[in-house]
């Protein structure tokens, strides 16, 4: 009888045993499991943030355009584009500065071809926005300046691209400014400055351009007047002999 409840607590041992073994395959299972399982949700949220951020800083939304160099001309200039991104524009640049209100498009077009960004925005844009765009007005080559009727809040632009915006807080905004300012490739005018002489600070307010540019009167006889103001000096035999034209060399 001895051997027997020995036998029996030996058996009961055993089945103690084996159960407490299948209680801990399972507890480690369900932690591996576990720990699989946020490893997994980890890998999954640092991938997700990761795509997401480079969808939201990614250029892929700029705009392209294919405008060459153009000429200067001094009055207004009808534009395809809103805000203007290339194009015949003034002889003057627009000096690359801050400006609280509205600018000649033609004067900072002239400045987009020497390599500036043009950072515009609606005027009821809120203040601490507007603040924040100022703040990324701090090198050379960049205007800033509200601009009525934009299709978005913000639109960045420079020579034949452009990019628009909900908000100064988009992260593509200080990627725009260092892809294209003063960029090689992109700039018809590369080297050429963004201030000093040639140059405007004048709002449009105070710079209002002609709608068109006026074109000579003609003379009694027709012909139009001379351009340097000078007389017709007689011929010796009497006969009209006109005085030659003064050419006009285009500024840069």
């Amino acid at each position: 009888m001895a051997k027997e409840r020995t036998q029996a607590r030996r058996d009961q041992l055993a089945q103690l045993r084996a159960a407490q073994k299948r209680k801990e395959r399972r507890t480690a299972m369900l932690m591996w499991g576990s720990g699989a399982f946020v490893i997994v949700l980890l890998v999954g949220l640092v991938g997700y943030y990761v795509i997401n951020e480079r969808a939201r800083s990614s250029l892929d939304g700029v705009s392209s355009y294919t405008y060459k160099g153009a000429g200067h001309v001094a009055s207004k200039v009808t534009y395809k584009e809103n805000p203007p991104v290339g194009g015949q524009h003034n002889p003057s640049w627009q000096l690359c500065q801050v400006y609280d209100v509205p600018i000649n498009s033609e004067n900072a077009v002239h400045s987009m071809e020497h390599g500036a960004v043009w950072i515009t925005y609606r005027p009821d844009l809120p203040k601490a926005e507007v603040e924040k765009l100022k703040a990324l007005v701090t090198t050379d080559y960049i205007l800033l300046s509200p601009y009525p009727g934009l299709p978005s809040p913000v639109v960045v632009s420079s020579w034949n691209h452009q990019l628009k915006l909900n908000s100064a807080d988009d992260p593509r905004l200080p990627k725009y400014i260092t892809k294209y300012k003063q960029n090689p490739s992109t700039t018809p005018e590369y080297g050429a400055t963004c201030s000093g002489q040639g140059s405007t600070d004048q709002p449009a307010s105070a710079n209002p351009l002609p709608t068109s540019v006026p074109t000579p009167a003609p003379s009694a006889t027709g012909t139009a007047p001379v351009p340097d103001g000078s007389a017709t000096a007689p011929a010796p035999d009497g006969s009209a002999s006109a005085s030659p034209a003064a050419s006009a060399t285009p500024s840069s």
